[in-house]
């Protein structure tokens, strides 16, 4: 059983409270997350050929993620806003799976993790995807959202053993 002093993102009275990491010194961060859009071989093929009504679905969705990392303390009430370094998103075309699968690295140098930054740009580049081509799909499927590896911090390093 844990006492109260065990949950950091809580007050004295129980209610959710955003950490203070102002003590904490700065130290390189990164993140890596993934994600994959499932599709169907006809909506791969228009990805792949640049045919969806909508534009370059793989450019637009390397766009949005790059902003929703950018907007991630908006979205996520507990999360610190963060000076990010860099954001490097990443679409590529899997066509053994028939998917579109998304790798978002972000870096800082900062008192917290970029976990939640790398997390959303591979979320929402995922959910742009699916916007650009639900006009030819609605039964697409966004899956394997996850952390892929982490540095930094005092929690130290993870790295995914298995791919996701």
């Amino acid at each position: 059983m844990q006492n109260g002093e065990d949950f950091t993102h809580f007050n004295d009275q129980g209610r959710a409270k955003m950490v203070d990491v102002g003590d904490k010194p700065p130290t390189r961060r990164t993140a890596v997350a993934g994600a994959r859009v499932l599709v169907s071989p006809e909506t791969f093929s228009l990805i792949r050929s640049g045919g969806m009504k909508k534009g370059d679905v793989l450019t637009v969705a390397q766009i949005a993620g790059v902003m929703g990392a950018k907007r991630t303390p908006e979205l996520i009430p507990m999360c610190h806003p963060v000076l990010v370094d860099g954001i490097d998103l990443k679409l590529s075309l899997d066509e053994e799976r028939c998917a579109v699968e998304i790798r978002a690295a972000v870096s800082c140098d900062g008192r917290t993790g970029v976990e939640m930054e790398a997390l959303t740009a591979a979320s929402v580049a995922a959910l742009t995807v699916y916007d650009m081509c639900k006009a030819v799909q609605k039964d697409m499927v966004i899956t394997d959202v996850c952390l892929l590896e982490k540095t930094g911090g005092v929690h130290g390093d993870f790295h995914r053993e298995e791919e996701a």
